[in-house]
């Protein structure tokens, strides 16, 4: 397996697949998945001729579990340690979730010179903020983010199973086709994951304020969402990643939900690939 070391002393797993010469994509998971949460991205990109990457966070999947740096800053840092190794330059950065915001810090604090970064991909992304406040109205309220790490800290393995099995893939609409393996899926990846780096993490996604962060980003940028998000709300996300990025194209699906990228995977491979080519998702 292949892993990089931080600046502090965190091993972070990766993949690295294709020709070293081809575009690179790096895709940032999100929480509390790994690398594997990619599968359907990674094969078709890989066969479209790109060279994909993707990273375990720390404390998530095969990477370290380590006590502390749960937090967007060292999530970013990785990420920028990882690109440094591979000297991976005009690369494509697509993020799920809080890989979203992974992605936004990580474009706005290190990515942008060097021509490092050619553009950005945001799906069902947590930025600008997630938590209700005044100035995010449109928020998750405390009281639910506390209840998130009640259910982790009292039995994180039903509570892998809860997440998945409802609103994350919309599996508790009447109408959904349920994937019992796309489930299994999701509990492996999380218990491979430190309870500690998870249970941090939920104030990572939800509590950063990322409104500076889109801001400053000026490389083009994909920002797609389902209406029927019942994780991240789409209007208090894509909606206003849309108007605080300099430089985005904003696209939402009828009907998907948070995990749209997975039980919507062909249509959304298929925007990245006509978006990256440089061409109108519409």
């Amino acid at each position: 397996m292949s892993f990089i070391s931080t600046s502090d002393g965190v091993q972070i797993f990766y993949k690295d697949w294709g020709a070293k010469e081809a575009q690179p994509i790096v895709f940032h998971h999100g929480w509390p998945l790994s690398s594997d949460d990619w599968d359907a991205q990674m094969l078709f990109f890989l066969h479209k001729g790109f060279r994909v990457i993707a990273h375990d966070r720390r404390g998530h999947g095969r990477s370290a579990q380590v006590s502390d740096g749960h937090d967007m800053d060292h999530y970013a840092a990785d990420v920028a340690a990882l690109v440094e190794q591979l000297d991976l330059k005009n690369a494509i950065h697509i993020g799920h979730s809080t890989g979203g915001g992974e992605v936004a810090r990580y474009v706005a604090r290190y990515g942008q010179p060097r021509d490092r970064v050619a553009k950005a991909v945001l799906i069902s992304a947590v930025p600008p903020l997630m938590l209700k406040t005044e100035r995010s109205v449109e928020g998750t309220l405390i009281e639910a983010l506390n209840g998130l790490r009640d259910a982790l800290a009292a039995n994180r393995a039903q509570f892998f199973l809860d997440v998945p099995t409802g609103p994350f893939y919309g599996f508790n609409r009447p109408e959904a086709q349920i994937s019992e393996g796309t489930i299994r899926n999701w509990w492996r990846q999380g218990s491979m994951g430190s309870a500690k780096a998870h249970y941090d993490g939920i104030k990572a996604f939800s509590e950063t304020d990322q409104t500076e962060d889109l801001k400053a980003i000026t490389v083009p940028t994909l920002v797609l969402q389902g209406d029927d998000d019942q994780v991240v709300p789409y209007q208090n996300a894509a909606i206003l990643q849309n108007q605080l990025l300099q430089n985005s194209t904003l696209k939402i699906y009828s009907g998907y939900s948070h995990g749209m990228h997975t039980t919507h995977a062909a249509n959304i491979n298929a925007d990245i690939l006509t978006f990256v080519g440089g061409q109108s998702v519409f």
